[in-house]
């Protein structure tokens, strides 16, 4: 898996136009929470399970809060920390936090898509 980092509104903005080709996932990560990082981990362990390829995106929250509100304000998403969202076609189709977050959820999702 190879993560990509989110680190301003133009990537977003870019990503979201990018979506209606590819779909998009987006982690928001808080780095000084342990719930936070048990996610990533948990994402991590199962991404090789998920039946397409798409690009995923790491927002560091604590560097770049204003991205989270502007996914917040664009896409009607509340934030949460953590969170993972999955994008296609400019809209989220999935969206989960905490100990919500399942890979195994989001599968037949992108099937169905």
């Amino acid at each position: 898996m190879n993560w990509k980092n989110l680190e301003s509104v133009e990537l977003l903005e870019a990503l979201l136009q990018a979506s209606y080709q590819k779909p998009v996932a987006i982690f928001k990560h808080s780095t000084r929470c342990s719930i936070s990082s048990m996610a990533m981990s948990r994402i991590e362990r199962n991404w090789d399970t998920l039946p397409i390829d798409f690009e995923l995106y790491y927002l560091d929250l604590l560097t770049y809060r204003p991205v989270s509100n502007a996914i917040e304000a664009q896409l009607g998403i509340e934030h949460q920390s953590p969170q993972l969202l999955f994008i296609e076609n400019g809209k989220c189709i999935y969206h989960a936090s905490h100990s919500e977050i399942s890979i195994s959820e989001l599968i037949p999702l992108i099937k169905a898509s």
